[in-house]
């Protein structure tokens, strides 16, 4: 499975983006996907993750009724809805899929595949 990232880009703050992560293969609507994010010389932060059917979505508390996960499994994509950014949320994001996840998907060391990550730059 290879994912790619997109629709990073500049946006103010208060603002949005969305993200897509687009997945190559036949086994997509097996996959969990997650999305993370990285600022510089920090460690890599969940945002989100939405299971196989979407039937369970998972929020980091930081983006939770702000940002919106969803997917597309006949377009084999997932989309990551980002509003009212601010600028502590500048980091690159990285989607990622998994088969199962045993930790609930809050853990990069679950994830089996990633994308390459999309920069998302946030103006204050």
């Amino acid at each position: 499975v290879q994912l790619q990232a997109s629709g990073g880009g500049l946006a103010q703050a208060g603002g949005s983006l969305r993200l897509s992560c687009a997945a190559s293969g036949r086994t997509f609507s097996t996959l969990a996907v997650g999305w993370f994010r990285q600022s510089p010389g920090k460690e890599r932060d969940f945002v989100a993750v939405i299971s196989r059917d979407s039937v369970v979505t998972y929020y980091a508390d930081s983006v939770n009724g702000r940002f919106t996960i969803s997917r597309d499994n006949a377009k084999n994509t997932v989309y990551l809805q980002m509003n009212y950014l601010n600028a502590d949320e500048t980091a690159v994001y990285y989607c990622a899929a998994a088969r199962t996840l045993p930790q609930g998907g809050r853990h990069p060391n679950e994830y089996a595949y990633w994308g390459q990550g999309t920069q998302v730059t946030v103006s204050s």
